[in-house]
């Protein structure tokens, strides 16, 4: 065999495996593409495929929409054109993977709604500590966020500075926030801002959140409706930014870094 044509050769069975063929199925299907059609076992021995598991492998291929079966005298099989066979393979898997999120976000909502009521009642036997919280993990601390938010009903205060777990320009719970009636005011650092940030900032600004622009900012501070916040502070160690949020449920906290917020409010300057 030449030896880029194995190179060539290796290079498909490796992308078939990639878009989600196995390698005996990749390998079947790239035989069969170079002849009319195959008996079964004689693709088996052509393809390197065990004879045990030549018609599991087939069977699997029709499925998939990669081979089709030739009726005659004998029970034979071809390949499905290249391009028709990938485009109906991905199509198909993309409406599986589709309908899958679909199921599990279904159940997902349900099952909420059934531990809510757990939850509230392991909420009443609170800790010396349980008022605050430290969460490090990315996705977790933006899940935080997006919690407090949308509970927030009459005021949501934020220092916002880079690095983002969650940019509160581009988050609809903002706008949501003020479609509830809560006074939303934010002070962004100047160096974070280019044009096409303070053009979002003016649209936020339409909705009705007050905006005010400073060269620096002391720590990122979310608070929300006077009890509830969050701190998170950037790891002073290490080379790339990673943030690690306190969320707290506290009123004297909370008012005390609300004068915090007010003291740079006064000396920001409008958007």
């Amino acid at each position: 065999m030449c030896y880029l044509f194995f190179v060539d050769l290796q290079t498909q069975l490796r992308r078939l495996q990639q878009i989600g063929l196995n390698a005996y199925e990749s390998r079947a299907y790239l035989t069969l593409i170079g002849h009319p059609r195959f008996k079964a076992l004689e693709l088996a021995a052509r393809a390197h495929v065990p004879r045990q598991k030549i018609y599991e492998i087939l069977g699997s291929l029709v499925e998939k929409g990669f081979a089709q079966v030739v009726h005659g005298k004998a029970k034979l099989f071809s390949a499905v054109e290249p391009q028709l066979a990938l485009q109906g393979y991905l199509a198909r898997r993309r409406e599986s993977v589709e309908r899958e999120f679909e199921d599990r976000r279904r159940v997902a909502e349900t099952l909420a709604e059934d531990l809510h009521s757990l939850y509230l009642d392991g909420s009443q036997d609170r800790g010396p500590l349980d008022y605050l919280r430290i969460v490090n993990e990315p996705g977790q601390i933006a899940e935080e966020y997006r919690r407090l938010l949308a509970r927030s009903n009459t005021e949501y205060l934020e220092f916002s500075r880079r690095p983002y777990a969650v940019d509160p320009v581009d988050e609809p719970r903002v706008k949501g926030a003020l479609g509830r009636g809560a006074e939303c005011r934010l002070i962004f650092e100047a160096r974070d801002l280019d044009s096409g940030h303070k053009k979002s900032l003016r649209g936020l600004a339409k909705e009705g959140a007050a905006i005010r622009i400073t060269e620096e900012l002391p720590l990122k501070l979310a608070l929300f409706d006077g009890r509830f916040g969050m701190i998170a502070l950037v790891d002073p160690v290490l080379t790339r930014p990673q943030l690690t949020a306190l969320v707290f449920e506290h009123d004297a906290l909370s008012q005390a870094l609300r004068r915090l917020f007010q003291d740079h409010w006064d000396r920001a300057e409008p958007l």
